[in-house]
């Protein structure tokens, strides 16, 4: 962070100072601001966050002891450490966000990049990191960092000399989106995609859609919009790009796109296509030779490269950049144990469309001779549509002949039930209750060449079951 006295960050905050050690109002701090108290060291800032399992205000005393120099909290805690004290912490860090980066964009040349989508949002943060690191110092969310805590934590670690903020928005509620990208009104901002991704809590795609255009509604005038010509309910907020006095700028992989792809093929080494840029001179050809597994991820690299190419990017050093990505990101389709048996531990996420992707994946990668499975769990926040989506997955897993279908958890047997009812009954599909089980039944059935998937929302907990046999397959 920037450095501040606590006065200021006391009326950043609009909190009450309490100094202790000798602070005045005039102390400056400049340190990291986190609300584990394990990763607070000297100078930094900690956020005492109550939550569902414990109370941050607990381990103020252990902020200090770590060396912490100030801490955040809604009531006076008795501990050696100076205090602003808040009515709400969580808003405290969305108001000291706001405040931070204002300041570093006043004052140098700050470029803010915002990302949103149904599916797919880590990934393009990452491959834009990963661009724009060569270019000057870039922050960027760590993991998937996202919402109402992780996105202003992510904010807070501007410095003077930060170039690019790129900020992922995920979102589970109408107005989240709004609220976090209000905090720095972005230069660009991306969409990637409108699915069933949280459409539970959304109450439906129509509302899922609203949500993300929360985004383009927050880009500041002058701004641009890259949008997906491919997705209609993306395409349509071009009209609130317009409307804004925002551009647009498209990616795809259809012909109105300004950044589209061809030739895809997929294979277990990796994704190449033929990258296509069109600007006022023609049409530009580069191959893309990515090694992140999933033709899905292509899209991911044309959001990229569309978003840094506006930051003055060339695409063919954006091609490069991202041909250097291994992983997308751990638990986001990670190839695991080895030639003889591969295991692809995709389960940190899932919807609809991100289990289809990753199906069709393991069909594509699996050779001659080979086998492929499917270990799939539960699919979350998809409301009054999970019945019929998860009957979709079994259904799928069953028409793109996987020849082992493992469905683990009592959230997921529908999957299964629509396996053997689309004609998967000869022992082709197995249910188990837990991990464990499938772990065990796994460890005797799985042979040399087999391709195995292992795909579920992170609540079903299967991201730990692939790093399980990504190790007893090694």
């Amino acid at each position: 962070m920037i450095r501040m006295t606590l006065a200021e960050l006391a009326d950043a905050v609009s909190g009450i100072l309490e100094p202790a050690g000798g602070d005045t109002a005039e102390t400056t701090v400049a340190g990291t601001v986190d609300t584990d108290s394990r990763e607070i060291g000297p100078g930094d800032i900690f956020v005492a966050k109550p939550g569902e399992v414990t109370d941050g205000h607990l381990f103020v005393g252990a902020a200090a002891e770590a060396g912490a120099a100030l801490a955040l909290t809604e009531r006076r805690i008795d501990a050696a450490i100076s205090q602003i004290v808040v009515p709400d912490v969580v808003q405290a860090l969305a108001d000291l966000a706001r405040t931070v980066v204002a300041r570093v964009r006043a004052a140098g040349d700050l470029r803010i990049v915002g990302i949103t989508g149904s599916n797919g949002k880590t990934t393009t943060k990452n491959f834009v990191q990963r661009i724009l690191q060569d270019e000057g110092e870039t922050v960027a969310p760590r993991n998937s960092f996202n919402n109402d805590v992780g996105a202003p934590l992510t904010m807070l670690r501007v410095t003077a000399s930060t170039r690019f903020l790129v900020s992922e928005f995920g979102a589970d509620e109408g107005g989240m989106i709004a609220r976090l990208a209000g905090l720095v009104t972005p230069d660009i901002g991306a969409v990637l995609m409108v699915g069933l991704a949280h459409a539970g809590g959304f109450g439906g795609i129509e509302a899922t859609q609203r949500a993300k255009t929360e985004l383009v509604q927050a880009i500041r005038p002058g701004g641009l919009a890259v949008l997906n010509a491919d997705d209609a309910r993306v395409a349509a907020m071009a009209e609130v790009a317009a409307s804004r006095g925002v551009a647009v700028r498209w990616f795809g992989r259809g012909p109105a796109a300004d950044v589209r792809a061809e030739d895809v093929d997929v294979t277990a080494a990796g994704t190449t296509s033929t990258i296509v840029v069109r600007d006022d001179d023609g049409e530009r050809r580069m191959p893309l030779r990515l090694r992140v597994l999933g033709e899905h991820h292509v899209m991911n690299a044309l959001a990229a490269i569309a978003i840094t190419r506006e930051l003055g990017v060339d695409p063919a050093d954006a091609i490069a950049r991202l041909e250097t990505v291994e992983i997308a990101e751990r638990w986001r389709m990670q190839p695991l144990g080895s030639d003889r048996v591969r295991i692809i531990n995709d389960a940190y996420n899932a919807s609809p469309d991100s289990m289809a992707a990753a199906l069709r994946t393991l069909a594509q990668i699996t050779g001659p001779g080979q086998r492929k499975v499917a270990v799939l769990g539960a699919m979350s926040e998809l409301g009054d549509a999970a019945g019929e989506e998860h009957d979709r997955v079994g259904l799928l897993a069953v028409r793109l002949r996987i020849e082992r279908i493992v469905v683990v958890g009592r959230e997921a047997r529908r999957m299964f039930i629509s396996t053997i009812g689309e004609g998967s009954w000869d022992g082709e599909a197995v249910f188990f209750e837990t991990a464990d089980e499938a772990y065990d039944y796994l460890l005797t059935e799985l042979r040399d060449g087999d391709r195995v998937l292992v795909k579920s929302s992170n609540a079903a907990g299967l991201r730990h079951l692939g790093d399980r046999l990504g190790e007893s397959f090694s």
